[in-house]
């Protein structure tokens, strides 16, 4: 690390800018809205602010030989499209002591700028040593998308009571304790969703802090949808549940990249089952989400695609709401939803399929219980989860009820994975279609909508058009 990060309280003294155009009204309306006092020297004569505003700023503007500028009173420069007078200013100002910031210009520098996400009192800065300003920007990004909205707020709120607290527990570790109780629990929460009222009654009527740094607090459970594989196609609130867990269990087929976005320390308890071996249950499942919420644990219920879509997150909330044990849920994006955009599937289609019908097929039971008669619609897309070991059955059933031969079917396997593959053909063809494919997990769906999509136009470019299945069937 060449560069050591630091904060610069502007308040200090003045801020000389040196330069002209874009660039330095760039400079200008960053130090201006975090309250500097400016100093400006306009390499260009032009003055003009262009639009920006002084915020908790001022300026002043300065004239004559660039060489002979006043740096009394001066604590950093920065230079702008200011040519080689800027490199002449930053020599002089180095020779007096004062940090020098010449934009694009790592020699003439002696600190860099670096990409800043500012969230009120919570700034973070992001720095590739001045040989990407483009990475570091795409960093900041990521990083602004992961952060509250309201952190600033809750940094701000706990500035305000931190001598109050620190007042009335003198020890260290159990002051920390405190705040770690306060920012993870539901003072912390109520702050984030904007209740900063309820915040503030909530951490006034804590009448011994000791007590409450010291008290085990009550765990809670997150049920979180982690998609169908990529990670990044989590939301992003589903990454912060999964950076607070203190453990997760997740299904078998979470993949690793998904787990490896957890807190390093989470302790990760494998708990679904794949098809054809025993899994440890649903009870199993709801007897240690409960054991470690009792144990005041943050707990994270990691499923794939989303809990609420075939992943029976129904049962265990309602184990949870029974044992009195407080959740939430996170959704997250299902693999219909995820095969669609992957393969250029649209699931719909105006004219053409009005309907979409999501089924399970996991055991035979499942298909017996299907009504098939209610699928026979040709503008109905199928789409059917766990069907690969049901196949036959599947496409008996649909044929039984009156759907076409020819209709366009496909198998979608491991979607937004590396490793993703379809096989496209007829719904006459679908165990066919499945034994292509092999290992799964993967969606059956069928409907005229298959023959949109992109393995089917690379199978069969000139092939007939979904309009053809849809005249055929009427």
């Amino acid at each position: 690390m060449r560069f050591l990060p630091v904060f610069l309280d502007l308040r200090a003294g003045w801020i000389l800018v040196v330069g002209g155009g874009e660039p330095v009204r760039a400079k200008l309306r960053l130090l201006l809205a975090a309250g500097a006092k400016v100093r400006w020297y306009a390499t260009d004569g032009d003055r003009d602010l262009g639009g920006v505003g002084l915020g908790d700023g001022r300026i002043d503007h300065l004239e004559g030989d660039p060489l002979t500028l006043p740096l009394d009173g001066v604590i950093a420069v920065f230079c702008a499209g200011a040519g080689a007078i800027g490199s002449a200013v930053a020599a002089r100002a180095q020779a007096r002591g004062l940090p020098v910031n010449v934009m694009d210009d790592l020699t003439d520098s002696s600190f860099i700028m670096p990409a800043i996400v500012d969230r009120g009192d919570v700034v973070v800065a992001i720095g590739t040593g001045g040989a990407s300003p483009v990475l570091a920007r795409r960093l900041r990004e990521q990083i602004e998308a992961l952060l509250p909205a309201r952190i600033g707020e809750l940094s701000a709120f706990i500035g305000r009571w931190r001598k109050s607290i620190a007042a009335r527990i003198p020890e260290f570790a159990l002051r920390r304790r405190f705040w770690e109780r306060v920012v993870d629990g539901p003072i912390g929460a109520a702050l984030l969703a904007g209740r900063s009222d309820d915040a503030e009654r909530a951490l006034a009527e804590i009448s011994n802090p000791s007590a409450f740094a010291a008290a085990k607090g009550a765990g809670q459970v997150t049920l979180v949808g982690a998609g169908p594989g990529d990670p990044e196609l989590l939301t992003l609130k589903a990454l912060r549940a999964l950076q607070d867990a203190d453990v997760i269990f997740h299904d078998e087929l979470v993949s690793p990249e998904i787990l490896d976005r957890a807190r390093r320390d989470a302790v990760r308890v494998p708990v679904g089952r794949r098809i054809g071996q025993p899994g440890i249950g649903q009870p199993a499942i709801h007897d240690k989400m409960i054991e470690a919420a009792r144990a005041g644990q943050n707990c994270v219920r990691l499923k794939g695609g989303d809990p609420f879509v075939f992943g029976r997150g129904g049962e265990e909330i309602e184990a949870l709401r029974a044992a009195g044990i407080a959740y939430q849920v996170i959704p997250g994006i299902s693999a219909a939803f995820a095969a669609a955009s992957e393969f250029d599937l649209p699931l719909t289609y105006r004219h053409e399929a009005r309907h979409i019908s999501v089924l399970t097929a996991h055991q035979a039971a499942d298909t017996e219980a299907i009504d098939w008669a209610a699928l026979r619609d040709p503008q109905i897309t199928v789409v059917i989860y766990m069907g690969m070991a049901a196949a036959v059955r599947i496409r008996d059933g649909l044929l039984r009820a009156g759907r076409a031969p020819d209709t366009p079917a496909g198998v979608f396997a491991r979607v937004a994975r590396a490793d993703a593959q379809a096989a496209v053909g007829t719904l006459e063809q679908l165990p066919e279609l499945v034994a292509q494919i092999g290992e799964g997990p993967a969606l059956l769906i069928i409907g005229a909508v298959v023959a949109r999509s992109a393995p089917w136009r690379q199978q069969a470019p000139t092939a007939l058009t979904p309009s053809h299945w849809l005249a055929a069937a009427e």
